[in-house]
């Protein structure tokens, strides 16, 4: 089966608020895509871009055929690379954007891909190489790309691996965990939950769907607040911006039947809290927050033990736990890894392309974690 080009009418670059008009083929793009990514979804994007765009540097490329929405990456040009003004195209990230994959239709990988750089190509105004961050270092869509960079005969480079925790398994909670971490540290959290309910009658609550969202989420955003976050100004609720993208994006999130909240309370007050987005087959951890007063019993621990049933519960097969390489408590609970990092990749005419080579190869020999 021949592969169908893909025009240059088919595929272009958009101002992000052009797409608040689009959600409804946004969000059949989004679960039909051939790997999730919830952070490049609607309900979550464009609250993003509303609290850290202010300046309108963020545009969409996207590709439609027959009128339809088959792919979408938010991009922007920058003008520094690390510590090297180096000018260049990347995908649109903040610090609570933890996937930068972009949304494709199953079988549009390579077609996105050859559309996707050969606009490069022709924009690059000053822009030596595209960057791509958070991105997967494996399946359908990375295969997609490095299928056309092949072909293509690019100069390109992984300029960062790293691995995360990942809860994949068919095994049930209690084996899990006893796969997961040792007899000692099981007996030890039985030992503080024990403990636990001494103080007071203690429960774990599921909460799904947009009832309750406005409450659960002052309270989540009161108890982050409390703690070394509040007192470092690096809690969600410290900045306007951080809050109202929060907010937004979390009722999004619950309308859009993508969330799930759970929390640890006792005597009715939650003592940890943990947001999760659903994307069937998988979902992604988002935001985790504890009441350090309770320390003693490891809350957050306890949490994440109950959040093992998650799998079963919505019928996912996986979930991302976002979380950053060297995390300690993740890594121990969660056995299964994903492997993700950065990409650079030439564009442009012959002799940008060569420029770009030197580059790469002097980040590569600085970048062990590169290959």
């Amino acid at each position: 089966m021949f592969e169908q080009p893909v025009s240059r009418a088919e595929l272009d670059c958009v101002p992000w608020r052009a797409m608040s008009a689009e959600t409804a083929a946004w969000e059949e793009l989004a679960r039909c895509a051939t790997e999730p990514n919830p952070f490049y979804e609607g309900w979550y994007l464009l609250p993003s871009l509303a609290s850290f765009d202010r300046d309108n540097t963020v545009t969409i490329l996207r590709l439609k055929r027959n009128g339809k929405l088959h792919a979408l990456m938010p991009i922007v040009r920058q003008s520094k690379y690390e510590r090297w003004p180096l000018v260049h195209v990347r995908n649109w990230l903040h610090s609570n954007i933890f996937f930068g994959t972009p949304l494709i239709a199953k079988g549009m990988e390579t077609q996105f891909w050859r559309a996707m750089l050969e606009w490069a190509d022709r924009q690059t105004r000053m822009s030596l190489f595209l960057h791509l961050q958070e991105f997967a270092l494996s399946g359908p869509v990375f295969e997609g790309l490095t299928a056309v960079l092949a072909s293509e005969g690019r100069n390109w480079g992984v300029v960062e691996d790293k691995e995360r925790a990942l809860l994949a398994s068919d095994l049930p909670a209690t084996d899990y965990l006893a796969r997961s971490v040792s007899a000692r540290t099981r007996k030890d959290l039985n030992r503080r939950a024990r403990r636990l309910s001494e103080i007071g009658p203690y429960s774990f609550e599921w909460e799904t769907g947009i009832a309750g969202i406005e409450r659960w989420t002052d309270e989540f955003l009161a108890l982050e607040a409390s703690g070394w976050k509040g007192q470092a100004s690096s809690a969600l609720a410290c900045d306007s911006s951080t809050n109202q993208m929060f907010r937004k994006s979390l009722i999004g999130a619950a309308e859009s039947e993508r969330l799930v909240r759970l929390s640890l309370r006792v005597d009715g007050k939650p003592i940890a809290m943990l947001s999760t987005f659903l994307t069937p087959p998988g979902a992604f951890g988002f935001k985790t927050a504890f009441d350090e007063n309770y320390a003693r019993f490891s809350p957050g621990l306890l949490l994440e033990r109950e959040f093992l049933n998650a799998l079963k519960r919505f019928d996912i097969d996986w979930c991302d736990s976002c979380a950053a390489p060297n995390h300690s408590v993740m890594n121990r609970m969660w056995q299964e890894r994903r492997r993700l990092g950065r990409i650079s990749i030439s564009i442009g005419g012959p002799l940008r392309r060569t420029t770009f080579g030197q580059v790469l190869r002097r980040e590569m020999a600085n970048a062990p974690s590169g290959v």
